[in-house]
């Protein structure tokens, strides 16, 4: 049997601070769209005995897969806020009419979209910057056995805070990786601090 996960609303934050006109509803939207995504997909690979696709997904492709979406369904519902038009743009909602076409490659005006599976929202970016970041926390069931009785993934946490470069600490790679920079101590303290959502590891289904 599919299990498919709903947003607790009692999880959301009513003290949350929300920037550019933002509303909890469209938190509360966007993930309830991923959410039936997964679903649908999924029941139609099952029926067809195949893998779910949490499975057939590595991890790095399910944060970059989950961004995506959120940052499209996050656009779709927000009465502020637009997809940046410019790929790989930052950040990935812009302000509507600021930027010219709202396409822009390094804008101020917006929110950044983040997805990880680490615990506490603690997550890496290409650098620092002064921004709205959003991280949207998740959890995936690869290990239950049979495999069709799995859990859904689920987001557990939300986090929004506004963070500058000093909030940051820089990664060092080798000679053939990509230099990052991630939240240090302080500045996860900030991200948590202005929680959205935040329910126990295990996510209500239906």
């Amino acid at each position: 049997m599919i299990a498919k996960n709903v947003v607790d609303r009692s999880s959301l934050n009513p003290d949350a601070i929300l920037p550019y006109n933002l509303r909890l509803s469209d938190f509360e939207s966007a993930m309830q769209d991923v959410y039936d995504f997964f679903y649908d997909v999924n029941h139609l690979l099952i029926s067809r005995n195949l893998e779910r696709l949490d499975d057939m997904l590595r991890p790095a492709i399910m944060s970059g897969l989950l961004s995506d979406m959120l940052t499209g369904s996050m656009a779709k519902h927000s009465r502020t806020l637009t997809q940046n038009e410019y790929f790989n743009g930052h950040p990935d909602l812009v302000v509507k009419g600021k930027y010219p076409n709202n396409y822009i490659k390094a804008g101020s005006e917006g929110v950044e979209i983040k997805t990880t599976r680490k615990k506490g929202g603690a997550v890496d970016t290409h650098g620092a910057r002064d921004q709205w970041m959003c991280v949207f926390v998740y959890e995936t069931d690869n290990e239950t056995e049979p495999a069709n009785d799995r859990r859904a993934m689920g987001f557990t946490d939300v986090y929004l805070a506004q963070v500058c470069q000093a909030d940051f600490r820089k990664n060092e790679r080798g000679p053939l990786g990509t230099r990052t920079a991630s939240l240090d101590r302080d500045g996860v303290a900030k991200l948590r601090a202005n929680w959205i959502y935040r329910i126990k590891p295990s996510a209500p289904q239906v």
